[in-house]
């Protein structure tokens, strides 16, 4: 499996990237949050959640059970919510290679998702990709989606600030920017609460440990159920 190249985000936000992302309150992991809840009954329709992704969604060097989208889902369970969450993460995928699979992976769902969460940009920055490629791919994905009528949670990037000020003002303000366009819910920096936590992450200071993916879950949670598109029953 191929590593998602996230040591030029994390590596360099370990040592001193600014933004206004906050640290995680610290004590009790998602999972643990989600266990106060776990009285209530899960009820109601089966949601289907699409997880689209890179290594961050495919749970690059995790356990089973220990990825995003299956933390997420279990989460979700424990607030009373019938969710089913397909773990579509694909390590070292860019913008481009997600866009080519969609159709595909759209294609394997035994029915259409109730909601996609988007997951790509990190691979595009490793790699040097012009950010207005990136985008263009985005657009192609959020289009596709939008077209189906899918609603969408767009995962918001950053870019590290050695790459100058307009390369990062381009690829920072494409996520805001898209999420407009194609009317999708926008978490505006997914890594928001894992990027400056060391222990946090993996020993290669690129992808998060199984607490970070909690801590991941634990930031997030409230905007996928807000993302969720409300249903009659």
């Amino acid at each position: 499996m191929r590593r998602v190249g996230w040591s030029i985000i994390l590596a360099l936000a370990l040592a001193g990237c600014g933004g206004d992302a906050t640290a995680p309150e610290g004590s009790p992991s998602a999972r643990a949050a989600e266990a106060d809840a776990s009285a209530l009954p899960v009820m109601g329709p089966e949601r289907r959640i699409l997880a689209f992704g890179d290594s961050l969604f495919a749970g690059f060097q995790l356990g089973d059970g220990e990825s995003y989208p299956a933390v997420l889902e279990a989460a979700l369970r424990a607030r009373g919510i019938d969710a089913r969450v397909t773990n579509a993460g694909v390590s070292g995928d860019t913008t481009a290679a997600g866009r080519q699979r969609l159709a595909f992976v759209l294609g394997q769902e035994q029915r259409t998702p109730d909601l996609a969460i988007v997951e790509l940009g990190g691979n595009d920055l490793l790699r040097g990709i012009p950010p207005a490629e990136t985008r263009r791919n985005l657009a192609a994905i959020l289009a596709e989606l939008k077209t189906r009528d899918i609603p969408v949670l767009l995962m918001g990037m950053r870019a590290p600030p050695n790459l100058g000020a307009d390369f990062v003002a381009a690829f920072d303000g494409l996520y805001p920017a898209l999420a407009e366009e194609y009317g999708a819910a926008l978490v505006p920096f997914f890594l928001a609460s894992v990027y400056d936590q060391p222990a946090l992450i993996q020993p290669d200071r690129i992808h998060p440990t199984a607490e970070g993916v909690e801590a991941l879950v634990a930031a997030t949670v409230n905007e996928v159920v807000e993302a969720l598109p409300e249903t009659d029953s």
